[in-house]
C-alpha cells in the first residue's frame, strides 16, 4: 500500500472514531444550533460600532446622529445573546447528551443548567463609593458569557452522565398508577434521580472551594481555558488548525466540522475581550 493510502486509511479511522465519541457529537451538534445566536449577536456588534456608536460609527456625522438612539436596540440584542451564550450551551449540550443516552426529553438540558448555576458563585465585592459592599444573590457575566464555557461543558456533561446513570437504576423510579398521565408520570420518574444528581454537583462545588478556596470556575479558567486560548490564538495555532482542516478536506472529510468541537470554545473564550 502506499504511502498515500496508509495516510489517507488513517486519517479517515481517526475522523470515524473521534466523530463517533458522544461528547464530542453533543458539543458539535448544540455549537450547530446555536450558530444562528452567534451570528445575529456578531451582526449587532457591528452594527453597534460601525453604524450607531456616535463616537467612531456613521452616527458621528452630524447629519446621522440620530442613528445614536437606536444603540439601545443593538445593546439588547448582543446581551440576550453573546452574553448568555454559555447558558445556551450548557442548556443544548445536556440534551443533545441525554438524546445520545436514549433520553428524548429536554429535562437533561434543563438539569445541566441547573447544575452550572449550583457551581458558580452568587455572591460578589463591590466597591460604591469607596466603601465595600457584598452583594447576593446575582450571576456574573463571566459565568453566563463565553468565559465560562469550558466550565459549563464539563458540567453539562458531567450532570448529564450521572443523571442517566441513575435514571436507568429501576430502584430509584417512583411508580405511579396506571391512571396517571405519562407526562406526570415521567416527572416523578425523574425525581430521586435529579436530586441525587444537582445534589452532587453542588456539593462539589462546595468542597472544592472549601479546600481551595477557588471556585470550579477559576480553576478551570486558570488551569486549562486560558493556556488553552493562547496556545490556539496564536498564528502558530490558526494555523495549526487550519492545517488539519484542510488534511481533512483532502480526503474527503469535511474538515471544518472536525475540528468545530476544539476550535469553536476557544475562540468564543476571548470574544468579551475583543
Amino acid at each position: 500500500m502506499a504511502l498515500q493510502d496508509k495516510l489517507i486509511d488513517a486519517l479517515g479511522r481517526f475522523a470515524t472514531t473521534f466523530n463517533s465519541y458522544r461528547y464530542i457529537m453533543a458539543i458539535k451538534s448544540a455549537f450547530i444550533t446555536l450558530m444562528p445566536v452567534i451570528i445575529v449577536g456578531a451582526f449587532s456588534v457591528l452594527i453597534s460600532n460601525m453604524v450607531l456608536d456616535p463616537k467612531n460609527g456613521l452616527a458621528s456625522f452630524s447629519s446621522l446622529s440620530f442613528l445614536a438612539a437606536l444603540k439601545p436596540i443593538t445593546s439588547a440584542l448582543n446581551y440576550a445573546t453573546l452574553n448568555f451564550l454559555n447558558i445556551g450551551a450548557v442548556f443544548l449540550i445536556g440534551i443533545e447528551l441525554g438524546r445520545i443516552n436514549g433520553i428524548k426529553s429536554l429535562f437533561p438540558g434543563l438539569l445541566a443548567v441547573i447544575c452550572f448555576i449550583c457551581v458558580t458563585p452568587t455572591t460578589v465585592e463591590m466597591m460604591v463609593d469607596g466603601q465595600m459592599h457584598v452583594v447576593k444573590d446575582v450571576l456574573l457575566r463571566q459565568f453566563s458569557d463565553t468565559r465560562s464555557l469550558f466550565l459549563g461543558m464539563f458540567i453539562a456533561i458531567l450532570s448529564v452522565e450521572i443523571y442517566c446513570w441513575l435514571e436507568g437504576r429501576k430502584g430509584l423510579k417512583i411508580k405511579m398508577p396506571d391512571t396517571v398521565p405519562p407526562n406526570v408520570s415521567a416527572s416523578f420518574s425523574a425525581l430521586i434521580p435529579a436530586i441525587i444528581t444537582t445534589t452532587a454537583i453542588a456539593t462539589l462545588g462546595f468542597l472544592f472551594h472549601q479546600l481551595t478556596g477557588m471556585y470550579l470556575y477559576d480553576a478551570v479558567y486558570q488551569v486549562v481555558q486560558q493556556p488553552l486560548e493562547r496556545v490556539v490564538q496564536s498564528l502558530p495555532g490558526i494555523l495549526l488548525l487550519m492545517f488539519v482542516a484542510q488534511l481533512f478536506w483532502v480526503i474527503g472529510i469535511h474538515g471544518n466540522q472536525m475540528i468545530k468541537p476544539i476550535r469553536e470554545p476557544l475562540l468564543l473564550g476571548r470574544s468579551p475581550s475583543i
